[in-house]
Order: structure tokens, then C-alpha cells, then sequence
């Protein structure tokens, strides 16, 4: 899906990468499977992302060896095929006008002859957040996003046809009845008109409940089997124009139960989930 075009900016320990439709072959897979995961750790010793995404690892990830490295480590290894990278990154659409930078967390696959990282190939990648906005909006949902990613990748190889076409649209034909559990939301990524129980009620006729960004992060690592969060990646004030996507996840199955984006504009569309959405959901089957 992503695509590196430029070497390791000065001054942050995350690639920049250019957005592309691009899919992981199954030898990719194959070659990833055989591999031994290395997590690449943020420069800054007490980034919060580097102690969450070591919690993450070592609570959810089974599916390869692991080990945890720097990037001046990562930078001597990117050329090994028997290695794959987990790291956070930065991406930058093609051809978007207004030139965002997002974090994504991002699975890569050692490729020999590479002079640079410019051509490895990518397994997999979510957004996390924009990356003007500051880590406690994000990174507290670390460990279902990691697990996300591992589920993914096990979907694709179980599901080999759709690396063939459009990922989100396998998962919107494969949504898991989403009616059957209770969504947590944060009260300030809800638009205002429809901020209440009562008002969500009205057009999303199921369980939904009002919590903090901590009892989310509780769920997560309960693992409750009952509950989905929001993951909303939005500027955060820091943009006048941008996008703004809604994930939701569960917090059990790790699995993507709704995706879509629209347009935050000043004073037009809120950063948020919006009612919408909520109509969108209420009629998945």
C-alpha cells in the first residue's frame, strides 16, 4: 500500500513513505512468514511509543520471532530476507495538495541489493495519527493495532484472492455483525450533534457507551470479547483542511469491523465520527 521514497529525515527516526496501491504477493507473505520480526524503536529513549509498542509485542504478537532494535540497527539489516521490520512510519499521499504527514505502523520485508530504503516491500500498514498530534491520542490503542496487523496478515494469507483487489473492500464484505457489541466512544471524537447516548440512539439503535481514552485502553487489555473502540486518526486542531479516518476495532478479535474517511474543513465537517456513520452502520447486515 505504501512506498518509500526518502531516506531517514533529520532529526526523527521514522521513513517517509508516499502512498501507493500497492499489494504484498503471497511469496511476499511466504518470504515474511519465515522471517524473524525486528521492532524498530523511536531515537527518543522515552518516547511513549517505544514503551507501548514493547507492550504491545510481547502481549500480542505470536506469529514470528521477534526482537527489539534501533534504527542504526534496522539500517544495517534492511537488506536481509530472512528479517522483516514492524516500525512506525511516515506516509505522504500522492498527489495530496496539502502535503500531511500521517504515522503509520508499518510491516516490512528485508530485500537484498538495495542501496536505500526506497524499495522494500510492505506487508501491511495502519494509520496512527497525524504527526503534529501528540501521542496520548494515539498510543494507548498500540496493542490492538499491532494485533490488528498480525491478524491481517493471516487473513491475507488464509484469503489469498484478496491481495488482489481492494483490502478494505474484502472487509467491508466480511464485516463481523458489529450490532452484537457495545462501542466505545470518547466523548470529543463524537460530532456535537450527536454526542449523547440518547442522540446516537435515535439513528444507531444498539450499545453504545461514553468512556475515557484509559477504559478503552482497559479493554484492550482485558481483551473483552464484547466491546469494539473507535479509532479515529483526525488533525486534531493542527490543520485547517484534512482528512479525518474512522476505524472501528474490536477489542477481542482484533478485527476491523467499519472504515471511512471524509473531509475536515473549517467549519464544515467535524473531527470526528459523525451521524452518518452511524447510519452507515446501522444498515451492515
Amino acid at each position: 500500500m505504501r512506498k518509500l521514497i526518502l531516506a531517514i529525515i533529520i532529526g526523527i527516526s521514522t521513513l517517509s513513505l508516499n502512498a501507493q496501491e500497492y499489494l504484498p504477493t503471497e511469496a511476499d507473505l511466504n518470504q515474511f512468514l519465515n522471517s524473524k520480526l525486528y521492532v524498530v524503536l523511536e531515537t527518543n529513549p522515552i518516547a511513549e511509543y517505544n514503551f507501548k509498542i514493547q507492550e504491545a509485542v510481547k502481549k500480542a504478537w505470536t506469529l514470528t520471532e521477534y526482537e527489539f532494535i534501533s534504527l542504526d540497527q534496522f539500517e544495517e539489516m534492511y537488506n536481509d530476507t530472512d528479517k522483516s521490520f514492524l516500525m512506525m512510519t511516515q506516509v505522504v499521499f500522492q498527489n495530496d495538495k496539502t502535503k500531511v504527514r500521517y504515522n503509520f505502523l508499518s510491516i516490512f520485508i528485508g530485500k537484498e541489493g538495495l542501496d536505500g530504503f526506497e524499495d522494500l516491500p510492505d506487508i501491511a500498514a495502519i494509520p496512527l495519527s497525524y504527526t503534529e498530534v501528540d501521542e496520548e491520542f494515539w498510543v494507548y490503542k498500540m496493542e490492538s493495532l499491532v494485533k490488528f496487523m498480525q491478524t491481517h496478515v493471516q487473513t491475507m494469507k488464509n484469503n489469498p484472492e484478496m491481495i488482489k483487489k481492494n483490502i478494505f473492500q474484502h472487509y467491508n464484505e466480511n464485516t463481523k455483525d458489529i450490532k452484537q457489541k457495545t462501542l466505545y466512544l470518547v466523548k470529543d471524537e463524537v460530532a456535537p450533534n450527536i454526542n449523547t447516548e440518547a442522540k446516537i440512539k435515535k439513528i444507531y439503535p444498539y450499545k453504545v457507551k461514553f468512556v475515557t481514552r484509559e477504559e478503552v485502553e482497559e479493554a484492550i487489555t482485558n481483551r473483552d470479547e464484547d466491546v469494539v473502540f473507535l479509532h479515529k486518526v483526525g488533525p486534531q486542531g493542527t490543520r485547517l483542511r484534512a482528512r479525518c479516518y474512522k476505524i472501528i476495532i474490536g477489542t477481542k478479535d482484533a478485527n476491523l469491523y467499519y472504515f471511512d474517511y471524509h473531509w475536515v474543513e473549517k467549519g464544515k465537517n467535524f473531527d470526528g465520527i459523525l451521524d452518518k456513520d452511524f447510519k452507515q452502520m446501522a444498515k451492515k447486515k
